[in-house]
C-alpha cells in the first residue's frame, strides 16, 4: 500500500496535473475534486493506481480511497496541488456554476442537507462506539467506577448536536455559522422550560436537529435581510443581535413546537414501520437502498437517522438499509465463480470484497455489478432478503439499530443495540447479513450468465452479454 504522499502524488497527474484541480475536499470515503476540465483526466489508470477502491463522476469527480486513507491522502493532495486562496475562490466558483447548471433544486437541497450532516458522522461514530462499550461494561457488571466517565464522553456530543447543525446549516447557506450554532442551542437551553407555547410548557431539546436546522436557516434568511439595511457602521453590533432576538423568539414560540411534532412523527412512524410491518418494510428498504444511493436520494435519510439516534438512542432503519451491501457482496462473489476466465474482474473483485464487507460499496457498485446489469438486480434481490429476515424479528418485538450513521457490514457491529440485548442484536443482525450474502450469491449465480465468445470474438447464441 503506498504511502499518503504517493498516493497523492501517482493520482495528480492522471486528474489532468495542478492546473486542472479547482477544488479539493473529502467526505468518509472518497477524494471530491473540481476539475476544470474532467476529459483530461486518465479514467483507467485512476483506478489502476494500488489504493483506488472505484471511481464516481457526479458534479464532482470523485475517488474511492475509502475510510481514514482519504482523510490522509487530501492533504498531501492539497499540498501537491498549492491551493492558493485566488485558485480555491475560482475553484468555488465554478463548482457552483456548474451544481446550477447539472442540479436539479430536488439534488441540490439533498446535497446540502448532507453537506450538514455528514462532518458529524466521525463523531457520531466514535461516540456511538463509546456508548455501546459503556452499555456492555453496565450490562456486566464490569468496571462501575469508570462506567460515569465512559458516559459522559459519550453523551456529550450527542447533548449539543444540535449547536453543530445549526452552525452547519449557517455555513451551508451562506451566514455567519457561529450565529446558526447560537439560535441553535436555544433548542437545548435548560432555560425554555420556563416558556409557554400554544399553552404547552417547551422542554430543552424538544424539536431536536430538525429544529435546530429550521432555527439556522432562518437566522441566516434573517442576518441576511439585515445586512440589507443596517449601515456598515452598526453592522457588527444590530445585525448580530437582531439575528439572535428575532429567529429566537421565532424558535421559541413556533419552531421548537412544530419541529418537536415532525420529530414525534418520525419517532412513532419508524417504531409503528418495523413492529406491523418489519418484514415487509425490510425487503422495500433493503431491496431499493442501492437505487436510492445510485440517485442520490440516500441522503434525504440523514435527518432521519439524526433524529431516531438523538430520540431512542438508535436508528432502527440503518440495519435494514445496511443489507443492501450484504446483497452486494453475495452477488460480487456469484460473479468472481462464475467469471472465471475474467483475470482482469476477478481481480477488481477479490480487491473491493474486503471494503464491501465493511460496508464500503462503491468499488464493487461501480467496478462489478452495474456495469455487468444484471448483478446489480440480484444484488438489490440479497439486500431484499437481509432486510426481511431482520424485519421479521422486529415484528417480534426484537428491535435491531445502530447508534450511528456511516458504517454498515461488518464495520455496524460496534454500533448495534436493541431492546432485547446484546447478543441477541448481534445474531439479528448478523443473520441478516448471511441471509443478504446467500440471496445475492444463488440469484446471481441463478441469473447471471456471462457472455461465451466463439473463435471470431462473437457472443454466441444465448449467452447473457453483460451490460
Amino acid at each position: 500500500m503506498p504511502t499518503p504522499r504517493d498516493l497523492a502524488a501517482a493520482l495528480l497527474p492522471l486528474v489532468g496535473g495542478a492546473a486542472n484541480v479547482t477544488s479539493v475536499a473529502h467526505c468518509m470515503t472518497r477524494l471530491r475534486l473540481g476539475l476544470a476540465d474532467p476529459s483530461l483526466v486518465d479514467e483507467e489508470g485512476v483506478r489502476a493506481v494500488p489504493g483506488v477502491l472505484g471511481v464516481v463522476d457526479d458534479d464532482t469527480y470523485q475517488i474511492v480511497l475509502g475510510p481514514g486513507v482519504v482523510a490522509r491522502v487530501t492533504p498531501e493532495f492539497e499540498k501537491l496541488v498549492g491551493l492558493a486562496s485566488e485558485l480555491a475562490v475560482r475553484g468555488a466558483e465554478f463548482q457552483e456554476e456548474r451544481r446550477r447548471r447539472n442540479s436539479t433544486p430536488g439534488r441540490l437541497l439533498l446535497r446540502r442537507v448532507a453537506n450538514i450532516f455528514v462532518p458529524l458522522i466521525p463523531a457520531l461514530i466514535g461516540c456511538g462506539i463509546l456508548a455501546g462499550f459503556n452499555g456492555l461494561l453496565l450490562n456486566l457488571g464490569l468496571l462501575e467506577g469508570v462506567t460515569p466517565a465512559l458516559a459522559a464522553v459519550a453523551s456529550g456530543f450527542m447533548a449539543l448536536i444540535v449547536v453543530f447543525v445549526g452552525h452547519n446549516t449557517a455555513k451551508e447557506f451562506g451566514g455567519t455559522p457561529v450565529l446558526g450554532g447560537a439560535v441553535a442551542a436555544i433548542v437545548v437551553c435548560p432555560g425554555v422550560a420556563k416558556v409557554t407555547a400554544f399553552g404547552v410548557a417547551l422542554s430543552p431539546g424538544q424539536g431536536g436537529v430538525l429544529g435546530a436546522l429550521a432555527a439556522a436557516l432562518l437566522a441566516t434568511y434573517i442576518e441576511k435581510w439585515c445586512r440589507t439595511w443596517v449601515p456598515a457602521t452598526l453592522d457588527v453590533l444590530v445585525t448580530p443581535t437582531l439575528t439572535v432576538l428575532l429567529a429566537g423568539l421565532a424558535t421559541l414560540y413556533g419552531l421548537m413546537y412544530a419541529a418537536g411534532a415532525v420529530s414525534s412523527a418520525i419517532g412513532t412512524g419508524a417504531n409503528w414501520l418495523v413492529e406491523t410491518a418489519g418484514p415487509f418494510a425490510g425487503l422495500i428498504l433493503g431491496g431499493l437502498f442501492l437505487p436510492l444511493v445510485m440517485l442520490g436520494l440516500h441522503q434525504a435519510l440523514i435527518p432521519v437517522h439524526t433524529t431516531l439516534i438523538e430520540q431512542q438512542g438508535y436508528t432502527v432503519l440503518l440495519p435494514l438499509l445496511a443489507m443492501a451491501g450484504a446483497g452486494q457482496v453475495g452477488a460480487a462473489v456469484a460473479v468472481y465463480v462464475r467469471m472465471r476466465h475474467d483475470v482482469s474482474l476477478r481481480t477488481t473483485i477479490k480487491s473491493a470484497l474486503p471494503a464491501g464487507l465493511l460496508g464500503i460499496g462503491e468499488p464493487l457498485v461501480y467496478g462489478v455489478s452495474l456495469p455487468l446489469g444484471r448483478p446489480f438486480l440480484t444484488a438489490c434481490a440479497g439486500g431484499a432478503a437481509g432486510g426481511a429476515f431482520v424485519g421479521f424479528f422486529a415484528l417480534l418485538g426484537d428491535r435491531v439499530g445502530a447508534t450511528a450513521i456511516g458504517p454498515s457490514g461488518w464495520a455496524l457491529f460496534p454500533l448495534l443495540a436493541g431492546n432485547r440485548g446484546p447478543a441477541l442484536t448481534v445474531a439479528v443482525y448478523g443473520g441478516g447479513l448471511v441471509t443478504g450474502y446467500l440471496v445475492g450469491f444463488l440469484a446471481t449465480y441463478a441469473l447471471f450468465r456471462p457472455a461465451v465468445t466463439t473463435t471470431d470474438g462473437a457472443p454466441t447464441a444465448g449467452a447473457q452479454t453483460p451490460v
